[in-house]
C-alpha cells in the first residue's frame, strides 16, 4: 500500500469531518437548546471522530457514524449532569388530562375506522407512506406496482379519508346538538314541574 494514498485518504476524511461541523452543531443545538453545550458536544464529537477515524470502515457512512457519536456524547452528558432535585420541591403536574387523553383516543379510533373502510390498495399505500414514512419508490418496490399507481392511490386514499372524517365530524356535531336539545327539553320539563 502506498503511504501517500493512505495520507491522502486520511486528509480527505479529516476535511469531511470538519465540513460536518455545522450540521453537528445544528443537531446538538436542536437537542439541547443551549449554544455553549451544543458547541461542546460538537467539539467532543469531532475529537472522538478524529481519534477513532481508523475504526470507520466505510467512508460513505461518515454522517451516520458522526451522528451516532454525537448521540452518545449527548447521552453521556445528560447522564452525568442530570438534576438531582428532590421531588418534594417540585410541583408534579401532567399536561395530559383525562379529557385530552380521551379526545386523542377518540381521534385515533375515528382515523382507524376511516382507514379500515378504504379499498385494500389505498389502505396499503396510505399506511406505508403516511403512517410508516416510506418513500413512494419504496412503496412501489415493496408492493410491486408502478410509482404512478402509488401516487394515484395515495391521492384517492387521502381524499376519501378527508371525506369520511369530515362526514363523521358532521354526524357527531348533529348528535351533540340533538343531545343538547333533548337535555334542554328535560330541564325545561323539570322546571315546569317544580
Amino acid at each position: 500500500m502506498n503511504p501517500l494514498n493512505l495520507f491522502s485518504r486520511d486528509h480527505k476524511l479529516r476535511q469531511r469531518l470538519e465540513a460536518m461541523r455545522p450540521r453537528l452543531y445544528r443537531l446538538a443545538y436542536s437537542w439541547t437548546m443551549n449554544p455553549a453545550l451544543a458547541d461542546d458536544l460538537t467539539q467532543d464529537t469531532l475529537a472522538k471522530g478524529l481519534k477513532k477515524v481508523a475504526q470507520l470502515k466505510n467512508p460513505d457512512a461518515l454522517e451516520g457514524w458522526l451522528f451516532g457519536i454525537l448521540r452518545n456524547c449527548w447521552r453521556d452528558h445528560y447522564r452525568s449532569h442530570r438534576d438531582m432535585d428532590e421531588l418534594d420541591h417540585e410541583q408534579l403536574t401532567d399536561e395530559i388530562t383525562p379529557e385530552h387523553h380521551h379526545e386523542q383516543q377518540h381521534i385515533v379510533t375515528r382515523v382507524r375506522s376511516a382507514v379500515a373502510q378504504l379499498a385494500e390498495g389505498q389502505r396499503e399505500v396510505v399506511t406505508l407512506v403516511d403512517l410508516e414514512g416510506f418513500s413512494y419508490a419504496e412503496v412501489a418496490e415493496s408492493l410491486e406496482i408502478p410509482i404512478g399507481t402509488v401516487m394515484s392511490r395515495l391521492c384517492r386514499a387521502r381524499k376519501a379519508l378527508a371525506e369520511k372524517l369530515l362526514s363523521l365530524d358532521a354526524q357527531e356535531q348533529t348528535n351533540r346538538e340533538l343531545t343538547k336539545k333533548a337535555s334542554a327539553k328535560k330541564v325545561a320539563h323539570i322546571r315546569r314541574i317544580i
